[in-house]
């Protein structure tokens, strides 16, 4: 009988805490026991409100989103969060459409944003709509550059054509001339030489054997012991020479 009280005893010294605790810390209404911490939290569908769980309120246009964090509601594709926790239509203007998220708009293409309006592109004669990186509405078309808000035409001198760079000179002289003083003109090529395509230089330059000499190429005398470089412009002595004095001697 003594064994049996004192089991009674030590039963009651466990579960008398928690009833203890229940009755100090109910659980309210609308509200679970965390599953895997202490305490309680609200169902899903209500907020917390001082001690209580209280319901969400959907406001017009919008719709329950069932999760436990957040407000417990989005608006509808087309309307927007205000800061009074409404949602209002977002009002597309004139030349634009509504962004994919459906939170805001954009303006179509030949529309640029100005406030909160799509305001047209007004093209200038020889010019077209691009989407340029640094944020240009449109570019001019190929034969013409930009002066001012204009598109004026590139002036291509006599034996040139236009390059399509994006920068420096518009046009490159053609093959066989080179330019000078914004002209292309023909390159000259004295006799023994051939037409060199650099863009530097005088546009020629020497066969094997010659070397320049101002507008002509001058025959390259080779002294004895000596031979014609890599370059086949100039000389230098065979091994086991040295030059001296225009000559290739012997390096004692």
């Amino acid at each position: 009988m003594a064994l049996f009280v004192s089991s009674i005893f030590a039963v009651m010294l466990f579960v008398l805490p928690a009833f203890a605790q229940t009755d100090t810390h109910p659980i309210p209404e609308n509200a679970s026991a965390k599953r895997y911490s202490d305490g309680w939290e609200c169902n899903v569908g209500y907020r917390l409100n001082e001690n209580a769980c209280v319901a969400v309120v959907v406001p017009q246009n919008a719709f329950a989103t069932n999760r436990s964090y957040g407000p417990g509601w989005e608006c509808l594709h087309g309307f927007r969060k205000t800061d009074d926790a409404e949602c209002v239509a977002v009002d597309v203007p004139e030349g634009g459409f509504l962004d994919p998220s459906g939170e805001r708009w954009r303006c179509l293409r030949g529309y640029i944003k100005v406030d909160d309006a799509c305001q047209e592109i007004v093209l200038p004669a020889n010019a077209y709509l691009a989407d340029t990186s640094d944020g240009s509405n449109w570019t001019c078309e190929r034969g013409f550059e930009l002066a001012g808000d204009q598109c004026t035409a590139i002036v291509v001198p006599a034996n040139a054509f236009l390059n399509g760079s994006g920068y420096g000179q518009p046009w490159t002289c053609e093959r066989g001339f080179f330019e000078k003083a914004g002209l292309c003109e023909a390159v000259v090529i004295p006799e023994n030489a051939y037409f060199d395509d650099a863009t530097y230089g005088s546009g020629w330059k020497c066969d094997r054997g010659y070397a320049a000499s101002g507008e002509t190429c001058e025959l390259t005398v080779v002294p004895e012991n000596a031979h014609l470089d890599r370059s086949g412009n100039r000389w230098e002595c065979d091994r086991n020479f040295q030059k001296s004095k225009g000559q290739c001697v012997l390096n004692n």
